[in-house]
């Protein structure tokens, strides 16, 4: 018999520099969901994916490239950003809203189970 594992949804939140990345992660914080740390730049948001997993990310600035290769990556994670870009699950005109939109993207069904993060390509290595 196996056991899920219920966790927290984990959001990544990017933006271009560590001021707007500190004013992202208090306008995102909320009980439902816990921050991963954050990236103001496109290597460390791709390798704290890697490293955190997180269910949704959170963009705010020029990261279209960004958007597009977690897009591709990972075609579930819900992504949020400032401007319309491909791979974009909705648009937030301004940090105040984020919050709101990543409630409306939750998917029904209950908690979040071990596993159902972002997950690596078929056939990659850990």
């Amino acid at each position: 018999m196996a056991l899920a594992v219920c966790r927290a949804v984990k959001v990544l939140c990017v933006a271009p520099d560590d001021e707007g990345l500190g004013a992202l992660r208090r306008a995102t914080t909320a009980a439902e969901w816990e921050l991963t740390p954050g990236a103001t730049n496109e290597t460390d948001a791709l390798g704290l994916i890697d490293a955190e997993r997180p269910h949704a990310m959170v963009v705010f600035g020029s990261y279209e490239t960004l958007v597009s290769l977690v897009r591709g990556r990972f075609p579930a994670m819900r992504i949020v950003t400032d401007r319309d870009a491909p791979g974009t699950s909705a648009v937030a005109s301004s940090p105040d809203e984020v919050r709101e939109i990543l409630r409306s993207l939750a998917r029904p069904g209950g908690p979040i189970v071990e596993g159902s993060g972002a997950q690596p390509p078929q056939g990659s290595q850990p």
